[in-house]
């Protein structure tokens, strides 16, 4: 559980009252617009969320998905990290959980690392045009 908290504190601290109404605005749907009115901080959205089963120590797809269409993807990342390595749950796993129901996880984790040699395309140079002489031209 201290993980946990860890992880929400360091979100929160990460959150800035502008991130805050975009995070908002992207769970609109799930939020009444009187009680969103009254979240202020990051720490007060991260609780209406847990009260309303929005977000879990073992359930962290629902922020995962805020994160991607808020276009957060440092703060995605540390959910990440959380998930693979206090949950145990590796990204080959992950879309056989109930812990992310869009595999944007892996999409993030992707585009962070460097590709291998084998995951290299090679391109081969593009075919020499043969010279063909047009009607204008001379030989």
């Amino acid at each position: 559980m201290a993980e946990y908290s860890s992880l929400l504190s360091d979100l929160s601290e990460n959150i800035t009252n502008e991130d805050l109404e975009q995070l908002k605005s992207a769970c609109k749907e799930d939020i009444p617009e009187d009680q969103s009115n009254n979240i202020t901080s990051s720490k007060q959205w991260f609780s209406y969320l847990e009260k309303n089963d929005k977000l879990a120590q073992d359930n962290l797809s629902y922020i995962e998905h805020i994160f991607e269409i808020s276009r957060r993807p440092d703060l995605l990342t540390r959910v990440i990290e959380y998930r693979t390595t206090v949950l145990k749950i590796s990204e080959d796993d992950e879309i056989d959980t109930k812990l992310t129901r869009i595999p944007s996880a892996k999409k993030y984790k992707d585009i962070i690392r460097q590709p291998s040699e084998d995951e290299i395309i090679k391109l081969a140079p593009p075919p020499k045009k043969a010279f063909q002489a047009g009607p204008c031209q001379t030989k």
